[in-house]
């Protein structure tokens, strides 16, 4: 089984490090490309585990309403917020604004 996740996380990251700069998609968007449209919860699971991969960047997948709900797997109080930021994402309490306009989804199946 532990093989099994180790594929699927990689399969995760791949998806990930197509998310352009100043996007951002959901865990369920990857999910579904990924063929595993019911394990959102899946992914949200290798991005907790990805916060020591550089090449990943986990800052960009939120939930499905574009709310930052992986922001406290994230060393410091705000650096979830302070990278969307920096990418000219908005970011207020928790939500991100126009969600529709940075929203990237996923095409290819990995």
């Amino acid at each position: 089984m532990e093989a099994a996740n180790d594929n699927f996380f990689e399969r995760v990251y791949i998806v990930v490090r197509k998310i352009p700069y100043g996007k951002v998609t959901s865990y369920g968007a990857i999910a579904k490309v990924l063929g595993a449209a019911r394990s959102a919860r899946m992914v949200g699971w290798a991005m907790n585990a990805a916060h020591n991969l550089e090449d990943v960047p986990a800052h960009r997948v939120v939930n499905r309403k574009g709310l930052l709900t992986g922001k406290h797997h994230f060393d410091g109080t705000n650096l979830m917020q302070q990278l969307l930021e920096s990418e000219g994402v908005i970011v207020v309490d928790n939500q991100i604004m126009n969600f529709e306009a940075v929203f990237w989804e996923p095409e290819i199946a990995v």
